[in-house]
């Protein structure tokens, strides 16, 4: 069960992050931090250890902009078919607990429910193949498609011109604590975090902002 209490006469729209917010975000780490290295590592005959210590500071210099989500820009840096790869572990995509039910909840109570994430529209598209998610969203937005990532300020001023709400009415739950920051400086008036985006293991950092336990 969600362990806050949302103030649904208070917000008009709601908007959610998808990889540690809806889905389990193990699937995500598995394959960057095990399956993609192992199979970098034989390319490169490293052994996968290796590997991620060689792809580490790759991750870092790209980590918060569009090319760290970009399926194609990994592919023409490792010279690797990313997808092809993500789709060799597609079986570890899966919902957190309660997910469905919370966004069932959600369409209840507001009738601007939206999709917002950084992961590139060849990603969103493998993880609809196998959740369904797009059935419960008015509209699915990827950062790609607004030319900034959520950590940037211009992400929020286009998906405002994409399609206007109001910012102090909207709730926006996220386990990205340097997202969850842009969306606050942009003045998203309902914001909440994330607890244990990766149902493998606890998170390690804390957010200012509440967290949820289980959505």
């Amino acid at each position: 069960m969600i362990n806050v209490e949302i103030a649904w006469s208070q917000i008009d729209t709601v908007l959610l992050d998808m990889d540690g917010t809806l889905l389990d975000l193990h699937y995500d780490n598995y394959f960057w931090r095990q399956h993609l290295p192992a199979i970098y590592g034989k390319q490169k005959n490293l052994s996968p250890q290796q590997a991620l210590k060689e792809l580490e500071p790759l991750f870092l210099k790209y980590s918060g902009t569009l090319d760290w989500y970009c399926v194609n820009f990994w592919s023409d840096k490792l010279q690797l078919d990313i997808m092809q790869h993500k789709n060799e572990v597609a079986d570890k995509i899966a919902y957190r607990p309660r997910a469905q039910i919370f966004l069932e909840n959600c369409r209840q109570h507001v009738t601007d429910l939206r999709l917002i994430t950084n992961a590139h529209r060849k990603v969103l598209n493998l993880k609809i193949e196998h959740t369904k998610l797009d059935k419960y969203f008015d509209s699915l937005v990827c950062s790609h498609e607004l030319n900034a990532p959520k950590e940037d300020l211009l992400f929020w001023q286009n998906l405002y011109e994409m399609k206007s709400f109001n910012a102090t009415r909207t709730l926006f739950i996220d386990d990205s604590e340097s997202v969850l920051d842009a969306a606050a400086n942009y003045g998203i008036g309902h914001i909440y975090s994330i607890e244990q985006p990766d149902l493998s293991c606890q998170r390690v950092d804390t957010s200012k902002y509440q967290m949820i336990k289980s959505i």
